[in-house]
């Protein structure tokens, strides 16, 4: 089912890459992340185009719950720790500019897109402690945090962090106005990067910038980005007959989930897991979870949509945005944005565009993807790399009898199907496929053509 987002909005149409093209940078992506960057750079002076696959937020941008805040679950606390004062300053204020710059840019080109400030709260119903150091930690880096005990959630909590001056808005119709500002070609899918060359079925680009902003980086070496990263799914349900919130929540428990309402109708998300990796012991995961939840939650509610997304994780938690490797400096990423993509989307393209611009750019430090390796990614790189080797482990297994279960053409693991979604999803870097072998999304390049037994 598709989000509400796409229910009352159809972007305008564009036309493929008629040929061969040089410009001065080319954007690979027109989600909101490329269309930004794009029109930074359009605005700096430096021609750019941008080549989508499919259309103009096809992929991730059209399944956010649109939340715009420098909230990001518990983070602060963590960042002074393990990067320092400095590097934690420069990440607040990066997150915290880019809500002011989406509220800037509505209104200077009049688009409307249901913009409002509203606070962003954290929630707990059993470690408030948590949330009190989070609270301190936020607040001393400049961002207006309090803690608290009560708030407008219709069951008890015991402690809420809220994070004042923060935003929502409808994704689609922001991107469907900053896409009339650049000049897009769909239907144009990247097969080869090259150097400066970008190579499609349309034809050539040549550029002397190049931005990876197509949600995972699709070449593996260099930059080697499918160990660093692995791929989340996460659910969202539309509500009718919930209550309102004036509020942004989430949950800082286990099984937390997410609150935001958008006009009469409340979403619900939550239900996350690992892409390719269901949950064993019975509990439900995804789509059941949360009508469990709404149920008890919200008696009487009725689900008018429901829809889920995919959010690349790095090792650390924090985005990479910057060069895509000291091998390739005309080449730029943005990517692992986690789930909050919609600020991170501004924060990439203000930082890109300073980068190609060959402007100073301090807050780019903590984002860069040369950043220096910490004890939380060195456990993340065990984790993933466990995932990744028993995927791989299970492409060597002899199939038998069974039904033969397709690999991922990307490295070779082995799928697993995903019943709530009719998908075959890879665990290790989370590429997904229809049922009869269509590429979803993912670093996949191509499509995974299931083969039964005693066919070739």
């Amino acid at each position: 089912m598709e989000s509400v987002w796409t229910e009352d909005t159809e972007i305008r149409r564009r036309e493929p890459l008629p040929g061969d093209r040089e410009v001065p940078a080319v954007v690979i992506g027109a989600g909101l992340a490329g269309i930004l960057t794009a029109y930074y750079l359009q605005k700096e002076g430096i021609r750019t185009v941008v080549l989508e696959a499919d259309r103009i937020g096809s992929g991730q941008t059209k399944n956010t719950t649109a939340k715009i805040t420098s909230q990001h679950n518990l983070i602060y606390s963590r960042l002074i720790r393990t990067f320092g004062r400095r590097m934690a300053e420069h990440y607040a204020s990066a997150n915290e500019t880019a809500i002011g710059e989406y509220e800037r840019l509505i209104r200077e080109k009049g688009i409307r897109c249901d913009f409002a400030r509203c606070p962003a709260y954290l929630y707990t119903q059993t470690r408030p402690e948590l949330l009190k150091q989070e609270t301190e930690a936020a607040a001393s880096l400049g961002i207006q945090a309090t803690f608290g005990t009560g708030c407008e959630l219709p069951f008890p909590v015991t402690g809420v962090t809220r994070f004042q001056g923060q935003a929502r808005f409808h994704p689609l119709k922001f991107l469907a106005g900053m896409a009339e500002e650049v000049e897009v070609y769909e239907q144009t899918k990247v097969l080869k990067v090259e150097g400066r060359r970008v190579e499609t079925a349309r034809g050539t680009v040549t550029a002397e910038h190049i931005v990876f902003a197509s949600h995972y980086p699709f070449l593996n070496v260099p930059g080697w980005y499918f160990a660093r990263m692995h791929q989340e799914r996460s659910y969202v349900l539309a509500l009718e007959g919930a209550e309102r919130l004036e509020g942004m929540y989430l949950g800082i428990d286990q099984g937390g989930l997410s609150f935001r309402s958008s006009g009469d109708l409340l979403l619900l998300g939550g239900g996350g897991h690992r892409t390719g990796v269901s949950r064993k012991d019975g509990a439900g995961q995804g789509y059941m979870l949360l009508r469990g939840r709404a149920e008890e939650i919200y008696p009487g509610c009725r689900e008018t949509a429901h829809w889920s997304a995919q959010d690349c994780v790095t090792l650390d938690g924090l985005p990479f945005i910057g060069r895509f490797s000291r091998c390739r400096p005309c080449w730029y990423v943005a990517t692992g944005f986690g789930k909050w993509g919609m600020t991170t989307a501004m924060v990439s393209a203000r930082i890109l565009t300073a980068l190609i611009g060959g402007r100073e750019c301090p807050e780019g430090d903590i984002f860069s993807p040369g950043r220096r390796f910490t004890a939380q990614a060195a456990k993340g790189l065990a984790v993933h790399g466990a995932y990744t080797v028993k995927g791989l482990a299970k492409h060597l297994l002899p199939s038998g009898d069974r039904e033969i279960v397709p690999n991922c053409p990307h490295m070779g693991c082995r799928l697993e199907w995903n019943p709530e979604e009719e998908s075959y999803d890879c665990p290790c870097h989370g590429s997904r496929f229809r049922r009869e072998g269509r590429l979803i999304d993912g670093p996949a390049q191509t499509d995974c053509r299931r083969k039964e037994e005693g066919r070739g």
